[in-house]
Parts: C-alpha cells; structure tokens; sequence
C-alpha cells in the first residue's frame, strides 16, 4: 500500500516546531488605547473586559506596562469633553491625542505612536465627516482630515492612521503632511474597511456611535470583495505606505486577497466585538481564551496579515513569553 506518511513531520514538539510555517510574535501586535479628557479616570468598557479609558494621569502606567512586555506600538483613540459639528477637537493643538501622543513619546520615545485619524468620536452627530442634512460630505470632509493629520504629526505621531473611507484621503493626508514637513511620517490608512456589526464595543469605548442613520455610505458592504481590491488599489496609488483590513475575523479571505495583490504591509485589525466574543465565552467557561487568542492571531498572519492592531495584545504578549 502507497500513502504519503504527513504525520512523520507531527511527531514531537520540536519537529512540529521546525516545519512550522507561520510565526506569531509581539513584534506584530499594536494595542489599541483610549485616552479620555479629565482626572482620575479609568473607566473599564462595560462590554470589553480589560479594556479601560484612562485620563492623562493614569495613562503613564498603561505605557510602561506595553513597553515592558515588548509591545512595539500603540495606536490611540479620544474621547473629548466636548463635541462640535466639525469635531474641532481632532485638529485642536491641545485636544486630547495630541496630549496624549507627547506624553508618550516623551515618557518612552522608543514606542511607536499611531494616531488614529478620523472626526467621528468629536462630532455630536457622530459621522466621521462634515455633514449637510444628513448627506456626509466628502470634499469638505477631507480638509479637516488634513488638518487633523497634521496636528497629529506636529505632536509627534510616528505614523497617521486615517479611518475615515472618504474618497481621495489618502492623497489629501499625504499631500498635507509633505507641505507641512512630514514626508517622512508614514500613512496607515484603514483602506479596507467594512460597515460592520462587529464595531459595537468600540463605539461604547470611544464615544462615537452615529447620532442618525449608519455609515454605510462610506464604508464598504460586507458583501463585496472586489471592491476590497479597489479600495486598496486607490490607497496605494495615492501614497499608502500600510494597508489595513477591517475588521478581520470575518474577512480573512480579504486579508489574503490584498497580501497577494499588493507589496505594502498588511495590517489586520482584531475589533472589538471580535475580542468582546472570546472575552464573554471565555468568561463563561466555554472556551480556553488562551488557546483560542493565540489561534486567531495566528489565523490572521496566516492569512496574510504583517501586523495585527488587537486588544489581546498585552495578554498574548505575555503568552508568547511564557511560551
């Protein structure tokens, strides 16, 4: 009888080790971080255990605790006193990523800083642009994006990562931060991102649920693919230097199809109601949240992704040390 013998390459922990065809490390991870204006907060989100708002104060600990544990990068997400038709608070030199952005680099300025830039959680609409009625505008959007992005850089962003889905902003940043002086700040832009149900922990996190109808004029329908390809295309024609794909769980087939169509690094982005999910199984005793993390971060390299923004990063830090 002639059968191929795959288990002889399964036999030992070692030998399974050596073939192994894809890695996880916590040099893939960035940790998502919400900075609230204010004292004394440190806010768990009711529906992402271990996911806290901190104010400036206790923001310092949370940082010395991910550069202890060798997480690399972080990107960051405000939550402002007050909220405008603009979202004013997004480009104010003072306003809360800004603060937050310098505190970080001069308290550990080895720590890369992602600034995530986008207006919806400054506006009280809540929409991710300037609106008319209820008709967001694209144009008049990508100003303020601009202004935004270039703020962020001036208080020391390492990279601006745009999650707007605004046609053209891509070109519109980059264009921003040349004529500002930061050609060499790279753009992360959230290029595929879908109208997903899975944000919903994310919007009680950041404050930033639309006050009226959704987003699904300018992020993408979950049914498409090709479109996914586009989207990409367009970013990287206009100057990405990153591509993320959001969410991921449920769109691994669209990580894989812009790793093969494309030569930037791919960034997948584990969200919220992902990690809400295996917190809540985990919670109950259904699943082994260890195990279970680490398989899916390593889906995701699997599939393509170089990076991966997830909120398990600091216990998956801590797994891989242990390891």
């Amino acid at each position: 009888m002639n059968f191929q013998r795959h288990r002889r390459l399964r036999q030992t922990t070692n030998m399974r080790a050596m073939v192994r065809e894809t890695h996880l490390s916590k040099d893939d991870f960035i940790y998502p971080i919400f900075v609230a204006e204010g004292e004394n907060i440190k806010n768990e989100v009711p529906s992402m255990p271990g996911v806290f708002q901190y104010s400036m104060d206790n923001f310092g600990a949370e940082l010395d605790e991910v550069v202890a544990l060798g997480i690399p990068a972080i990107i960051l997400f405000g939550l402002p006193h007050e909220k405008d038709a603009e979202g004013t608070g997004a480009f104010c030199e003072h306003g809360i990523i800004q603060e937050a952005t310098r505190f970080a680099k001069a308290r550990h300025p080895e720590l890369l800083v992602v600034a995530d830039t986008c207006l919806c959680e400054y506006t009280d609409h809540g929409h991710c642009g300037v609106v008319e009625g209820e008709t967001i505008l694209n144009d008049e959007s990508l100003e303020l994006l601009v202004k935004t992005a270039v703020s962020q850089a001036q208080a020391g962003a390492d990279i601006i990562a745009p999650s707007n889905m605004m046609d053209g902003f891509v070109i519109a940043i980059r264009e921003g931060l040349d004529e500002a002086g930061f050609a060499h700040i790279p753009i992360m832009s959230y290029a595929v991102k879908y109208a997903s149900a899975y944000y919903g922990p994310f919007r009680d996190a950041a404050d930033g649920a639309p006050q009226f109808g959704d987003r699904k004029t300018y992020q993408m329908d979950p049914a498409n693919r090709l479109e996914a390809v586009r989207e990409a295309a367009s970013d990287v024609e206009e100057g990405a230097d990153f591509l993320i794909v959001k969410p991921g769980l449920a769109y691994l087939d669209i990580v894989r199809d812009v790793k093969n169509n494309f030569v930037l690094p791919v960034v997948a982005y584990n969200v919220s109601g992902e990690y809400a999910m295996v917190k809540a199984a985990a919670l109950n005793g259904w699943i082994d949240e260890r195990a279970v993390v680490l398989e899916t971060l390593l889906g995701f390299k699997r599939a393509g992704a170089d990076l991966i923004i997830t909120y398990h990063a600091k216990d998956a830090a801590k797994w891989l040390e242990e390891k």
